[in-house]
């Protein structure tokens, strides 16, 4: 589990196949992220993804993703940028709101621009998650927790979300990076999963 803090920006320095049509193994430099803690078969959030940390030598980590995980999120391909987050602690502080580092979707980013001394952000969500996105809700955007300043449905049955960031965020997080057009790793809030299940047409609560 995750918070949604993004604790440091790293950087994928390079990558190694893992056989044709197989997965990727990244070499990460770490940065800030103080990795004295951390131990082979640990996890880190990566862009909002769970990974586990396969070696450690200094301030580098490496991940090994399958070309599943590639084939669902954006981001762990190419050299570049990454936010990262090591994994909760039960004694930490839930600064922003429980991740389980799982992607469900990618979004599109439709606008990102200045607005006073913030910066506006909207994005596209797909119509396989749009259902879960709510005003004033939660959101997790490449692993940064974010909230919801509005929703608007579309006829297609996605969604367009507007998110406004403040300047701290921008400086923090590899989200100073996007642009129209960008895909972005989303995940939705958990709680929304079970309120979804709950309510489901033919689910019965157990009788006591």
């Amino acid at each position: 589990m995750f918070t949604g803090i993004v604790a440091a920006i790293g950087r994928i320095e390079t990558i190694e196949s893992l056989g044709e049509g197989a997965g990727l193994r990244l070499t990460i430099d770490a940065g800030r992220l103080d990795l004295s803690d951390v131990g082979i078969g640990d996890s880190i959030a990566i862009q909002g993804a769970c990974m586990t940390a396969v070696t450690i030598e200094g301030n580098r980590f490496k991940v090994e993703v399958s070309r599943e995980s590639l084939d669902k999120t954006a981001g762990l391909s190419m050299p570049g940028e990454v936010n990262l987050e090591k994994a909760l602690r039960l004694s930490d502080r839930l600064g922003g709101h429980l991740v389980s580092g799982h992607v469900d979707g990618l979004g599109e980013v439709v606008v990102f621009e200045p607005v006073g001394e913030s910066w506006r952000l909207d994005i596209r969500v797909p119509a396989s998650i749009a259902k879960y996105l709510a005003y004033k809700g939660s959101v997790t955007v490449n692993g940064t927790s974010l909230t919801v300043n509005s929703v608007a449905d579309q006829a297609s049955r996605d969604c367009i979300i507007s998110i406004n960031l403040i300047p701290h965020t921008i400086e923090m997080t590899t989200l100073k990076h996007l642009a129209k057009g960008t895909q972005v790793n989303l995940e939705i809030d958990l709680i929304a999963r079970y309120v979804e299940r709950m309510l489901h047409d033919g689910v019965q609560p157990p009788k006591g």
